[in-house]
């Protein structure tokens, strides 16, 4: 099968070229996998987080990628939950041991087992893949194979995020970057939440047009004040400096929800800023966001499914995996980008 593979962390201020097109076997599935043939698999900035080092891959050389869809083409000996030409999603989580209090409690995002796809075993950016079925997830008929792929990871890391940042309808919500995720967030919050107004910081004079086209309140750059104050935040940038911003723009009280696995080099100048009263006093608080959960992929599938969300994508095949990380991080981004692989 083909594969495009990272050998090695890299600077992508230094290496445009990380990943590799190789030729190299179609995996095979264990008892309770099923292989999948990968028609697309959606670019995320956590690929550039891993090749960079910031997350670093467990083992080399790596497939990376975990917005997967596909159709099983194999089954494992022990497997029941699909059957073969069944389309299916593979997300960030690949698995958890299922036995510890945190897996117990359905949140196996925090098992300290838990395996990554993309990072800790090959993930999408290849033919072929190989997944427990416990964490594979069927795609309904509502989206086509690229729609689909951006919803496994984007969306459900979106999801989780609103979850967590526990908006009330008729609140207003701040949203600091506007990519993948941030706009299947509006969308989300147009549906279940029609009486809040959202608030969108983007550096970019085309990411504010594209939130205003889709129903934003107000759009303006990431260092800018909002006219309100903001009862909850949800932070979808790489960087610290919109950290802070959002801090002063939050309401006493507020929430703010950072939806990043890692962030870029610190400046000494944000950290700082955090000690200042009309940022992190005044009973405002900061919640992370640590992957996402089984349930957080089904759910959210579900509900774009119902609501009709559906995200703008840009496909690019896959040998141009490079290209397409490379605008993603010179932030050339109008919603998710999706590999076609077959």
């Amino acid at each position: 099968m083909r594969a495009m593979v990272l050998n090695k962390i890299v600077s992508l201020e230094e290496n445009r070229q990380p990943l590799i097109l190789v030729d190299m076997p179609i995996p095979e599935p264990k008892p309770d996998e099923v292989l999948i043939k990968i028609s697309v698999c959606g670019v995320c900035h956590t690929e550039l987080d891993e090749i960079e080092g910031r997350t670093a891959p467990a083992q080399f050389p790596i497939i990376l990628g975990h917005q997967v869809v596909g159709t099983i083409v194999k089954l494992g000996g022990e497997t029941s939950k699909f059957k073969i030409d069944e389309r299916v999603g593979v997300a960030w989580i690949f698995s958890a041991c299922g036995k510890c209090k945190f897996c117990l409690d359905g949140n196996e995002n925090l098992c300290d087992d838990f395996l990554a796809t993309g990072r800790d075993v090959n993930g999408g950016y290849a033919e072929y893949m190989c997944v427990s079925e416990k964490y594979a997830y069927k795609i309904p008929d509502v989206f086509t194979d690229a729609e689909a792929a951006p919803l496994l990871c984007a969306g459900a890391i979106g999801y989780r995020s609103l979850k967590l940042a526990q908006l009330k309808n008729g609140q207003n919500l701040g949203l600091t970057g506007f990519g993948a995720s941030a706009h299947l967030v509006l969308k989300m919050v147009n549906y279940r939440y029609p009486e809040t107004k959202v608030y969108v910081f983007a550096r970019k004079e085309k990411e504010r047009a594209f939130a205003n086209e889709l129903g934003a309140f107000w759009t303006g750059n990431s260092t800018a004040v909002s006219p309100h104050k903001l009862d909850c935040i949800i932070d979808t940038t790489p960087a610290w400096k919109p950290i802070v911003h959002a801090l002063y723009n939050l309401e006493k009280g507020g929430r703010l929800v950072i939806n990043a696995i890692r962030k870029e080099n610190a400046d000494k100048e944000y950290l700082k800023a955090l000690s200042y009263r009309s940022h992190l006093w005044l009973e405002k608080e900061i919640k992370s966001v640590a992957n996402v959960t089984g349930k957080d992929v089904e759910n959210f599938l579900k509900l774009a499914a119902k609501s009709g969300i559906k995200p703008e994508v840009e496909l690019y095949p896959l040998e141009e995996a490079n290209k397409a990380l490379l605008e993603l991080k010179n932030k050339k981004i109008r919603g998710g980008k999706v590999l076609r692989i077959s």
